[in-house]
């Protein structure tokens, strides 16, 4: 059988033979497997997407280790993903561990003592979780510095604006890619010099805004030209990748549907949620990490939005959301635990190669294409 071809824009820019990016997914809370691990990465771009690391997952030393492998296993290009939060010191923070449980002594005494009721209600035990200074979301400025001084292909920024970096990543023949949930800041990240904007649309899993995709892609498009656009937020299968590409995307950024494969970082039962919901079955809450991100619907949720409390800044809620998890899952109360999933997650019954994903993906969307072609697209 003639192996099928559907070409863009996206893979001219970055070497690859299918515009399918699998998004750069981190971990849910500390403690959790990374949502995009190496393994992932590889089967990804070996299988002609490009593969993004969640670099959110791992300390410095971590992170220069897992670009190394991916290095050593596969010579196609691939992504790392960091999150570039405002709001933290700038510097060296230094390497200690501290425990979770001291790390909560800090916190506002109404969030201690929410912790504290919960924890004696449920009978959780004491986690073993520890909070390390020198990871790449506290020190993102030096995470940064690896990928730029490992050269990764592309550089993609899960949260905020990557502008301020993109003259150091072209002078080492990187990409830079920045992530968007309105027209607005679409604007104002392709006028900060990146290369590629993903709009992802509010379906979408982990941190994610108040515009549908259908509304947001033609609205990014417009606004970003003459940068070009991916999508993302309720795209699952080749008939996402289609619509997008009709749209005037070059391209798709995919998470929840390569979160739920073999190679996805995510604890199985996360991935069994995944497989097991209907498209009502997510949540948008800033329970998780201070900011709204759509995750599988748990009763961790009733508890978060009975507790009455604001969210702490970013990342200090994630530290809050991760003791309870960590008790959670010790404890065996799986009716609590939940990862980053989107709404697609309704369409996603099985959990399979990654490589077999991409596969489905372009020979749906190219049988589909093919019957109307738009003439920025090539297919065969």
């Amino acid at each position: 059988m003639t192996k099928r071809q559907l070409r863009t824009r996206l893979c001219d820019m970055l070497g690859i033979e299918y515009p399918i990016i699998s998004a750069g997914m981190g971990p849910t809370l500390i403690g959790e497997p990374n949502g995009a691990p190496v393994e992932l990465v590889v089967a990804v771009s070996e299988a002609g997407g490009l593969g993004v690391l969640g670099g959110a997952g791992f300390n410095l030393k971590e992170l220069r280790a897992a670009i190394c492998e991916i290095k050593a296993r596969t010579s196609k290009p691939f992504g790392v993903d960091l999150l570039l939060p405002k709001d933290l010191p700038e510097g060296s923070m230094g390497a200690d561990e501290m425990p979770l449980t001291e790390v909560l002594k800090l916190m506002p005494e109404k969030h201690r003592v929410w912790f504290a009721k919960i924890k004696e209600e449920l009978g959780l035990p004491d986690t073993d979780l520890t909070v390390r200074t020198d990871t790449t979301t506290m020190r993102p400025k030096e995470a940064i510095e690896i990928v730029l001084d490992e050269k990764v292909p592309l550089f993609c920024a899960g949260l905020g604006n990557p502008g301020f970096m993109t003259a150091a990543a072209h002078s080492q023949g990187m990409k830079v890619l920045g992530i968007t949930g309105n027209a607005r800041n679409a604007r104002r990240m392709a006028e900060s010099g990146v290369d590629l904007v993903v709009a992802q649309g509010h379906e979408g899993g982990g941190h994610t805004g108040r515009v549908g995709t259908m509304a947001l892609l033609p609205q990014a498009i417009d606004a970003a030209a003459p940068v070009p656009v991916l999508a993302a937020g309720g795209i699952g299968d080749g008939r996402g990748l289609a619509a997008a590409l009709a749209m005037g995307c070059i391209g798709v950024w995919v998470g929840t549907r390569f979160l739920a494969t073999h190679e996805g970082g995510a604890m199985e039962l996360c991935k069994q949620r995944i497989v097991e919901s209907a498209d009502e079955d997510t949540r948008v809450s800033k329970l998780y990490t201070g900011k709204t991100s759509r995750a599988s619907y748990t009763r961790f949720h009733d508890l978060w939005d009975q507790s009455g409390l604001e969210s702490l800044p970013f990342p200090f809620q994630v530290l809050l959301a991760s003791a309870l998890l960590g008790g959670f899952i010790k404890a065996g109360r799986t009716e609590y635990i939940g990862g980053f999933a989107g709404q697609i997650s309704g369409l996603i019954h099985e959990i399979k190669p990654a490589a077999e994903v991409v596969a489905e993906m372009v020979e749906t969307a190219a049988d589909i294409l093919s019957k109307r072609l738009p003439q920025t697209v090539q297919v065969r």
